[in-house]
């Protein structure tokens, strides 16, 4: 079922990211719109779930976000296939993939080494990209599971800038091997956090192209990291 509420207290992208991020950890929840604009949440969920327990998943009744159940109205969506859900993810996989073909097809074959360093820098350039374009609403999105990130408020801002730095780093080829050490060291501790919440089934949106796009956390993300895991290992093995 989805209902639509009247929400209040939201005054910016930041805010929408953290109500609709705050909303998704609550079980029954499977989907969540808001907008400052028109001061309203949508949220799909599987079972009825009290406005005292969405309050409370805003911060409380104290909290500057209030909910109410004015003009509250159930409606019918469309569930979303997966390949629409991550098509954003997809696509960028797809350019990022061909473009690495291309770029490292010599002599009729194709050098592996070079094209792991194309992908990998392809995929941090575009990704710290997505992340730049609202820094702050990517920071409040990575706490929400980042194991570091939950303890260290700036961690988001900083990881998007190792993420444009390794995007730089893998493109110009500079000192391979600390690159690779950083990337693999990174990356490892960053799929911890994602691990945890696909393991314990938290439904909360991913962060991993900011907060441009609305995805949810799933294997998808573990998979994400997992190639530049598999991706730096491989080239420091081989180096």
């Amino acid at each position: 079922m989805t209902h639509t509420y009247q929400l209040t207290g939201m005054t910016c992208g930041g805010c929408e990211n953290k109500v609709k991020s705050n909303l998704l950890i609550l079980p029954d929840v499977t989907a969540v719109e808001v907008s400052k604009d028109t001061n309203s949440a949508t949220i799909s969920m599987d079972k009825h779930i009290s406005l005292t327990a969405l309050q409370q998943a805003l911060g409380g009744p104290d909290s500057k976000y209030k909910i109410t159940s004015e003009s509250a109205i159930e409606t019918v969506t469309d569930t979303k296939s997966w390949v629409e859900t991550y098509k954003p993810i997809l696509l960028i996989f797809g350019y990022v993939t061909a473009i690495s073909f291309i770029a490292s097809w010599q002599q009729n074959a194709i050098d592996f080494m070079l094209f792991m360093r194309i992908f990998m820098a392809g995929f941090f350039l575009t990704f710290s990209f997505f992340k730049m374009l609202n820094l702050k609403a990517f920071a409040e999105s990575y706490a929400m599971y980042d194991i570091v990130a939950k303890k260290l408020s700036t961690w988001g801002y900083i990881y998007a800038f190792i993420e444009l730095g390794l995007g730089f780093s893998f493109a110009l080829n500079l000192s391979p091997a600390v690159v690779n050490w950083v990337t693999l060291v990174v990356m490892t501790v960053s799929i911890l956090g994602v691990l945890e919440s696909v393991i314990n089934k938290k439904k909360i949106q991913c962060a991993c192209l900011g907060a441009v796009f609305n995805l949810p956390m799933s294997t998808v993300t573990i998979v994400e990291d997992a190639i530049m895991i598999a991706m730096s290992a491989t080239m420091l093995i081989l180096m």
